[in-house]
């Protein structure tokens, strides 16, 4: 029933909050601990163990912070821990994933003139990729290349540009760039629940044994976390990448997410540098920029290069919108109002294509997204933008009776 479809939308909403929300505190205080780590100064003063400390004002007031390389001579009576925004922005990510990806399987995650799977074998392929991430990388941090930690990132970074690659050649272009974050994401997160988390616990327990925590412990902990800051930046770009079909929609877009994940390593480079008062690295901002031109470039390339094909694959179980009575006077108002956007050339000025990669050109197209048509155009006014074809309020009605009706007569 229709009702189902608005429920379902603000089931998304409010999933994507809550994911927003643990994001922006897992990401805030990840960004804080680094800046605070290499800040750290040295001094003679400072008691036994610790490895320095930094000063700070925020709020009106000053704080005073010491790091113990180790862990202090005997525990504290109060110890704050870091971890519950790693676990719930990933499982809120998750929630997503399933809401939007899974539940839209036939619309967001499958293109048939990519791969021609069924919604099961697509799930599957989306669930193992995001575990065989999590294994091969763990793997490799605790191989003899683990203890080269530059040499490890860029084995890393070709694992991460093969996965690029590879999920282009099975999912739809944003679904790609969303399961590239994804599969980044599980593992951060992964480092935090699987070794960052653990080790801490057991240099608590040994502390509170009396003895003397092995240093070991700290080192894997502190590996992890380096991967981690370097891995943020571009994770919130792929997490963000369904509003840019010009990343996800070229056939070069994996090629783009190799570069996106450079441009990581190049902005937090920056940062990391002048944080630890070493200098204010000024190249890693001319890199960043030629890279990012290097984007532009790749996601408008001519199409006589890319050979791109702009159909969009059409869900089998959306047809029955093409049926209804209502759909000749919708199709004729689509044509008029959204056509100009959403098609495979667009000839609204300013847009090179068409949004989100939606188009709306036939009956099968027009069809395969009534149900965003519906939530978009009819029960809100997010479409057109700024409602600049002027649809009329009539129009709107319009868009509502065919979509309810159909989805009525689907029921019965």
């Amino acid at each position: 029933m229709y009702e189902y479809a608005i429920a379902w939308e603000w089931l998304a909403f409010a999933a994507r909050w809550f994911h927003v929300v643990t994001a922006i505190a897992w990401i805030g205080s990840s960004f804080y601990f680094i800046a605070l780590d290499l800040g750290l100064v040295k001094r003679p003063h400072l008691p036994a163990g610790v490895h320095g400390e930094e000063w700070q004002v925020h709020g009106g007031g000053f704080y005073h912070i010491q790091k113990y390389l180790v862990a202090p001579a005997e525990m504290p009576e109060h110890l704050t821990w870091f971890k519950y925004e790693s676990y719930f922005t990933w499982l809120s990510g998750f929630l997503m994933l399933c809401i939007v990806y899974y539940g839209g399987a036939d619309l967001f995650l499958i293109d048939r003139h990519v791969l021609d799977i069924s919604k099961p074998v697509a799930i599957l392929i989306s669930l193992a990729s995001l575990g065989f991430g999590w294994i091969i990388y763990d793997l490799l941090c605790k191989s003899p290349l683990g203890k080269n930690t530059w040499g490890l990132m860029a084995v890393l970074y070709v694992v991460l540009v093969f996965m690029a690659w590879g999920y282009t050649q099975v999912f739809t272009g944003r679904a790609a760039f969303l399961h590239l974050g994804a599969f980044t994401a599980t593992i951060m997160s992964a480092n935090v629940f699987m070794i960052i988390i653990p080790n801490q616990k057991i240099v608590v327990a040994d502390l509170i044994a009396g003895r003397t925590p092995d240093a070991k412990y700290g080192y894997m902990a502190k590996q992890r976390s380096l991967h981690n800051n370097y891995l943020t930046l571009p994770v919130i770009f792929f997490m963000l990448s369904n509003h840019y079909p010009l990343a996800f929609g070229t056939a070069f877009n994996w090629v783009i997410a190799a570069l996106v994940f450079l441009m990581g390593v190049t902005i937090r480079h920056w940062f990391n540098t002048t944080h630890a008062r070493k200098g204010r690295p000024t190249w890693t901002w001319i890199v960043t920029v030629v890279l990012f031109i290097l984007i532009m470039w790749l996601s408008t390339v001519p199409k006589l290069l890319t050979r791109e094909d702009q159909t969009v694959s059409v869900a089998p179980a959306f047809q029955q919108f093409a049926g209804d009575p209502h759909f000749p006077a919708v199709k004729q108002l689509i044509g008029t109002r959204c056509s100009m956007c959403h098609a495979a050339e667009p000839v609204y000025e300013g847009i090179a294509r068409p949004p989100n990669g939606v188009i709306l050109e036939n009956d099968a197209e027009i069809a395969a997204h009534a149900r965003e048509i519906y939530i978009q155009a009819g029960r809100s006014h997010a479409m057109p933008p700024g409602n600049v074809t002027d649809i009329t309020p009539d129009e709107r009605k319009l868009l509502v009776a065919w979509f309810e009706s159909a989805a009525e007569g689907k029921q019965e």
